[in-house]
Parts: C-alpha cells; sequence; structure tokens
C-alpha cells in the first residue's frame, strides 16, 4: 500500500502535539520566493528544481548529500543591493562569522564589500583570499594578543574594541609597530532587540561592549584618547540578531549619536564614524517579513542625520555589517531522506543524512525552517512531519515542523532552505560526521569551495 493511502499523522486542518493549531499550504510542490534564492525553479514537467540551472539530482549525484548549496548569482546580487542602497559615504561590512570561504571574500572584494572578522582564522581566510587589509575590521570581546598583533602587523582598518584591557594592550602592540591603530569602541546602548521586538531598557549582562548608561564607555573613550597607539575614529553599536522592526535600530541610533555629543561637549572631538552594527532579519519561512536594503539604509541616515542636526554635529560615516541578510537566503541544504517513520495520531519522522552537525541552530536557538520535496513533484496529500538527522540525539531536529507529500520515500531528496548563514559556520563532527561541502552554482555550472570533510581528515587530527 502507499504510503499516500495509507496517512499517518495529523493533516490539514489538525492540532499539532503542541497544541497550536496548523495548516498546510495550497500547494506544497510551490516554492515561496522570499527563503528560496533567486535562480530557485521547479521544473513544469519533471517537477525536479533546480538552481543556477542545475537540476538537485545532478548535483546530489555529482557531490553527494548532505551538501550546501550556494547561488552564487544570487550572492553577488545582495552583496550590489547593500552596496548601492548605501552608497559611498557609508561603509557596508560582511560579517565573516555568517559564512567565510576564501571564494566568499573573492566575491566581496569584487562586488565593493568589506569584511569584518572576529578570529585570528577569520582574518588569515579574508587576506590569504586577497582582501585589503584597510578593509578589514577586527571584532571579538577577547581577541588575543597574538590575534592583536597579526591585526596590527597586517594594517588591520579597524579594531573595534571591547574593553579597557584590550584598549591598553593594543596600544602597547601598535606603538611597537609604529603605528596608530584606528579603532572603534563597541558600546552597549541599552537596546535589546530580537526578531519582532525590542526592549529599550537596561540590558547590561552581557559579555559585549562598555555600558553607555553605567558610564563605562565615556570612560573609554577618555581612555582611549590618552593613548598614543590609538587612534579613536568612532562608535560601535549591535543591538541583537534576526531584526525585522527598525525601531530598536532607531533607538540605538539616537543614543550612539548622543554619546557622540557627550564627546564633543567633554573633548571637543567629532568622532567622523558610527558602526551601527548588523542582525538584519531574513526570511526563514513564508511568516518572514525581512526588509528591503534600501529600505533599512534610508532609515538608518534618516534618523542619524536628524539626530546629528538636533546635536549640532556634523553627521559621521555610517557602518553596517549585514552577515546573514546577504549570505543567509542564498544558499539550501540539500538532503537524502533515508527512512520515514509513522506516528499515527503524531507526525510523520523524516529522517535525513545529516542533522545537528550540518544545522545546530534548531537544537540550540529553537530555530524555525522550511523544507520541500525537490527531487520530484507531488500530488499527494500534505502529510505533518518533522524532519530529523541521524544522530544519537533527541534534539537533533532540523525542521520542527512542516507539511511534506504523504508519498514521500527513502531516497527522495529534500531541501531545506535558508542555510547559509551559521550552519556550515557552526558545524561540528559530533558521531564523528563528516562537515558538508559547500557548492557554488552559477549560470549552469557547479564547483565546490569548501570541499567535504574525509575520514582521512577526522585521523589527521587523532594523533593516538
Amino acid at each position: 500500500m502507499s504510503r499516500s493511502a495509507h496517512p499517518a499523522g495529523p493533516r490539514h486542518g489538525d492540532v499539532m502535539p503542541e497544541g497550536h493549531f496548523t495548516a498546510p499550504p495550497a500547494d506544497l510542490n510551490r516554492l515561496d520566493p522570499k527563503v528560496w534564492s533567486q535562480t530557485v525553479v521547479r521544473d513544469a514537467g519533471s517537477g525536479v528544481v533546480s538552481v543556477g540551472g542545475l537540476d538537485v539530482q545532478a548535483l546530489a549525484e555529482e557531490f553527494g548529500t548532505p551538501a550546501y548549496i550556494l547561488d552564487e548569482q544570487d550572492f553577488r546580487s545582495r552583496c550590489r543591493a547593500w552596496r548601492e542602497a548605501f552608497g559611498t559615504d557609508a561603509d557596508v561590512y560582511y560579517a565573516g562569522k555568517a559564512f567565510l570561504s576564501r571564494a566568499i571574500v573573492r566575491w566581496l572584494r569584487e562586488e565593493g564589500l568589506n569584511v569584518d572578522v572576529c578570529s585570528g582564522g577569520e582574518l588569515t581566510v579574508a587576506l590569504t583570499a586577497g582582501m585589503p587589509a584597510e578593509r578589514i575590521a577586527f571584532h571579538g570581546n577577547n581577541k588575543s594578543e597574538a590575534e592583536l598583533e597579526q591585526a596590527v602587523a597586517a594594517g588591520v582598518g579597524h579594531v573595534v574594541v571591547d574593553s579597557f584591557d584590550e584598549l591598553v594592550r593594543l596600544s602597547w602592540i601598535a606603538e611597537r609597530h609604529g603605528v596608530r591603530q584606528k579603532v572603534l569602541i563597541r558600546v552597549t546602548v541599552g537596546v535589546e532587540a530580537h526578531t519582532h521586538e525590542f526592549i529599550a531598557t537596561a540590558h547590561e549582562d552581557q559579555k559585549f561592549g562598555l555600558s553607555l548608561s553605567g558610564g563605562l564607555a565615556a570612560e573609554g573613550v577618555r581612555r582611549a584618547l590618552t593613548l598614543d597607539g590609538l587612534e579613536l575614529v568612532g562608535i560601535h553599536s549591535h543591538i541583537g540578531s534576526q531584526i525585522f522592526d527598525m525601531a530598536g535600530f532607531e533607538v540605538a541610533a539616537r543614543r550612539v549619536v548622543g554619546l557622540l555629543a557627550e564627546i564633543k561637549g567633554e573633548h571637543g572631538v567629532e568622532l567622523p564614524e558610527i558602526d551601527l552594527g548588523g542582525g538584519l532579519g531574513i526570511a526563514y519561512t513564508s511568516e518572514d517579513d525581512p526588509r528591503e536594503p534600501a529600505e533599512i539604509a534610508k532609515s538608518l541616515t534618516e534618523i542619524v542625520r536628524r539626530e546629528c542636526a538636533a546635536a549640532g554635529l556634523t553627521p559621521p560615516r555610517i557602518s553596517v555589517e549585514p552577515g546573514r541578510a546577504i549570505v543567509g537566503p542564498t544558499a539550501f541544504t540539500l538532503y537524502r531522506v533515508g527512512t520515514v517513520k509513522e506516528l499515527e495520531g503524531l507526525r510523520t519522522y523524516v529522517s535525513v543524512d545529516g542533522g545537528m552537525s550540518d544545522n545546530i541552530r534548531t537544537a540550540l536557538y529553537d530555530a524555525e525552517y522550511s523544507v520541500a520535496l525537490v527531487s520530484r513533484a507531488s500530488t499527494a496529500e500534505p502529510m505533518l512531519s518533522r524532519v530529523v538527522g541521524k544522530h544519537c540525539e533527541s534534539g537533533d531536529i532540523v525542521v520542527k515542523d512542516a507539511f511534506l507529500p504523504a508519498d514521500l520515500a527513502p531516497g527522495d531528496l529534500v531541501a531545506v532552505p535558508a542555510t547559509g548563514a551559521y550552519c556550515r559556520s557552526m558545524a561540528s563532527n559530533y558521531n564523528h560526521a563528516l562537515k558538508p561541502p559547500v557548492v557554488a552554482v552559477s549560470a549552469g555550472a557547479a564547483r565546490v569551495i569548501v570541499r567535504r570533510e574525509t575520514e582521512e581528515d577526522l585521523l589527521r587530527l587523532d594523533i593516538g
């Protein structure tokens, strides 16, 4: 008996076990363009999904599964949209922590974006891929002396300083090299923004930055201005992640400009730069509603100019740091279905050949994702499913709840979109799993930009 003839688990209009109402999409074969990259299409005849002119069956055959499939055209398009939105009077730094490789760095360089890094390893990748050092910013709450030495020696454009200790340490290193290192001081502005809401109160209990309300930021400025090895050029603020509401950014920008006014009043100095960070949200599901770069640029620029005019300041040069907003939507993870386990009255568990080792975000952040059958179309009824991995953890969940066709079977290919950010970067070797490759696709051609790990790679580190 076919799976569609023997349905299991809740169907249309059922209440899911967690108790919230759900309804399947009208067409399981439709791919929401808000969630998928721009060259992803489903063939009207075969139903096979393609990206960049190559179908997923061919990609799976050549590169295996699981694999991160990255749409190069979409990535470059998003870089240009951010660059054009902010223009030449602002700087766009790609947040390398989202996903970094030498190919990515070359694309960023070619599209006119800068890059920020937060470790010596990320800095090495950026430099070896040809990113000019002056277009690199170095973040981190606990940069080692060796990392600061590396950054100063390379001529990194900006170091975002996070503590009093780092101010002294960095100045000492810069003086030894006979340079004045440009720095921004990261401040905690008392705004915490996550997804659709922000709370404009004192969120000071965190490891990043110097408190604005507690006076630590002002003291950091005083100390930076006295250190011979440092050139204080601006203030840095970052308020959260996966943000859709611009109101939090407006409050943060207002408070940063207020600090600039205080600095001018106390020291007679107008700092020329502010960095308002990143954290802009993307669509992981059809319910998400991300802002366009042009809208973001207009909003941030207007609030900074307005506040500066009120404070009698020359508007500083603005920097922003989109990472997820650029690379997140450009990739999907391609999996092969291994087992389909029906739990009648509950849901169907769909096990794939990856899991929390290639996407920890669901387990770590309770993140929500979409999923689709991509190796064929289906007219079967919707089946409430949970897509899980192959690891020995009950929390090894890729997509918590989604509707897939009831005729889904072992061997089918499914894909989870919007996995370009933080999935490969946070991948692990749990259960000695091999990290998947990153395959870039463009104009009918595919190439590996980060190869799949092998067992030899694992054994090479195990010196026994």
